[in-house]
This record gives structure tokens, sequence and C-alpha cells, in this order.
């Protein structure tokens, strides 16, 4: 995991951490039930749903992986719409590389539960995660997503966070309360990742929802802001997947002051926002596939930003430098290596290397 003087240099914002996930905001409510999608004899909770009861700025960033899975490819056209106001996503099938048949189910995930939600089909959206290459089981999903709607409820994060996960081994859960104003505001997410992990959107898929009152302009800037300097600062494996996604819904009804581009509370909201991204990337690192050491990668005095993201990226992608991680050798010469390949100007003679301090 990699750090910049961007994020560390900027003044730290006052909050208090709270229990809830993507339900600890006002207004939004979520649930779960098992439909067995990967194997129809485990009914382990495997459908979910995450709706706003109130109209929605919402912004998503998707995978930069050319083969995109069927509902990445929908729900960018579902975000042309000004008002989302549910997320349905699954895991047990990736629903990718499936063809035309695959927008098909992925565009009825959508129809179903936008008529159990009493909302427009391109309202809601749609993610998939599990094995790709395998048609959606839609006789075992159709049938549970209106009971599923009717069953969501304001402590439902828990259960939607469960249903989610493929290969992790926990869920991954995260909310703060911010003061801002006179008032506050809340930010909650869950997340799932733990292969397939690499930046410029890893193999993941994070659920974001706050009540905070933020103009569409600055949502858009500040989620670019939070994932640039979060879920794109992370490598496990060096893969990046099919259906990556990040989904970030603010529905304003919290009692804190409109934010607004260039203000004072846009920057106490960026750093919020980040913060709870930071922490669920965090998560994913420390839950890998195969981890034994989680590691941070912080980049000082670099001539630009590129030239330390290059470092660090090339540092953390190493296949050399990990196996010295792995075996507890503080081996400087690999990380020094990586540094001299990663395509950032440098002075060998002015390069030093630090182990915890070290």
């Amino acid at each position: 995991m990699s750090k910049s003087d961007t994020a560390e240099n900027e003044p730290r914002i006052p909050f208090k951490k709270v229990n809830g996930g993507v339900t600890a905001p006002k207004g939004f409510r979520a649930g779960a039930i098992g439909c067995g999608i990967k194997n129809p004899d485990n009914k382990r909770l495997d459908l979910a749903i995450i709706v706003s009861d109130h109209p929605t700025h919402t912004e998503a960033v998707f995978t930069t992986n050319q083969v995109k899975a069927a509902c990445v490819r929908v729900s960018a056209q579902h975000m042309k719409e000004t008002d989302t106001r549910a997320i349905i996503a699954n895991s047990g099938n990736a629903n990718a590389c499936t063809g035309p048949q695959g927008i098909h189910d992925a565009k009825l995930m959508t129809k179903t539960a936008a008529e159990a939600l009493g909302v427009r089909m391109r309202q809601v959206l749609v993610c998939s995660t599990g094995i790709i290459g395998m048609p959606m089981p839609m006789e075992r999903v159709t049938p549970n997503i209106a009971p599923l709607a009717r069953n969501l409820h304001a402590k439902g994060s828990d259960e939607a966070s469960q249903a989610i996960i493929t290969s992790d081994t926990h869920a991954k859960s995260y909310a703060i309360e911010v003061p801002c104003g006179t008032g506050s505001f809340r930010i909650g997410g869950i997340a799932k990742g733990a292969g397939m992990i690499c930046p410029n959107m890893a193999t993941m898929l994070c659920f974001i929802t706050t009540d905070a009152r933020v103009a569409k302009d600055e949502i858009k800037r500040a989620v670019r802001y939070a994932v640039d300097l979060s879920f794109n600062r992370i490598t496990v494996d060096g893969d990046t997947s099919t259906n990556d996604t990040v989904i970030v819904m603010s529905n304003g009804q919290s009692d804190a002051p409109l934010i607004r581009s260039g203000s004072e509370e846009s920057r106490i909201f960026r750093r919020a926002l980040h913060k709870v991204m930071l922490e669920l990337a965090k998560m994913i690192v420390a839950d890998g596939e195969r981890v034994t050491k989680f590691v941070e990668i912080r980049v000082r005095n670099a001539r630009t930003q590129a030239d330390a993201r290059r470092v660090a990226e090339a540092v953390g992608k190493s296949l050399l430098v990990k196996c010295s991680f792995n075996g507890s050798d503080p081996n400087w010469g690999r990380i020094i290596h990586a540094v001299g390949y990663s395509g950032a100007r440098i002075r060998e003679e002015l390069i030093d290397i630090y182990f915890d301090g070290l």
C-alpha cells in the first residue's frame, strides 16, 4: 500500500467512528438474502440491496480493464440517471464474459429490484462478483429479489457486507461521524476484496453512503480524489479485474450545511470520504489471499507526485521485494533496484531507505 505527501500533508479532521456501515447515515436501508448463486445447496447470504429513501447525488468509479463485466456496463449506463436510489449486488458469480445474455440478466436484476422498490429501472445500479464466464442462475436470483426488497432495514449493513464477499475471510465495514458547520454528517461503507488487487481499481466492490448534503459537482471531485488516494494505491497480486466498482451515494439528510466546491466544508468532506475509503482499502490488503504481511510504502521528496507514485508502485509490485517482506528480510537492495527501474527521475546517492524508521 502506498502513500504520498499529498494525503499526509493535509490537515486531519475530527471524527468519531460509529457502527452501522452503509446504514449509519440517515435515510439508508439494506439487507441480504441467500439464493444459492454459486451452489444451490448452500444458502449463505449472496444477494444484497442498499437503498436510499430519498433522492441522491451518486458518483461511481469502475474498472479500467478493457474486459468489463455486464454489470459494469449496465451500471455505467444507469449512472446517466440523475437520481440513483438503489444498488443490487451479488457474490458467487461475476456475470463477466457472458455475452448478450449477461447484459440481459444484469438489466433484469435492476428491473426486478426497481419494481419491488417502487423506483425506475435506471435508478438501480447492479454489481456482481465471483466466478468469471458462468451464466447467472437467474432462476434462483429473480424470485428472491422482491422478498429481499420487502425486508430491508436500518441495521442491514452487516447482512449486505456478508453477502458481497467471495474469497475474503471476513466482511469489511467502516463508518464515521464528522462535525461540519453547525451540524454533522455521517459516511459509512462496506467493501469486498482479497484477490486480484492492483491499482487503477482492484478486484473489489465498495459501496459508500453519506447523509451529507453535497453538490453534484463536488461529490464527483471528492470521489475521484478519495479513490486515487486509497483504492488506487493498493496492490496484492498485481492483477486488475473485470468487475471493480466504487459507488458513493449522498442523500443530503444530515443537518450539516450544503457542501460546495472550494468551501471549507468541501475540504472536510473530501478528507472524511478519503478516511473511510482508506480504512476499507487497508482491510482489503490485510485480508489479501495468502497475505502474511501488511506493508505501507511511503515516498517522500519526489520531484513530482507522478514520480512518487511510480516509485511506490514499482516497489509494491516487485515479486522480489514481496519475497523479502514475506521472509522478514530487510533486503534494501531489492527495493533500490525497483526504484531504479520505476521510470522516476532519481539521484542514486541521495536515496534513503527506511524499514519502520530504521
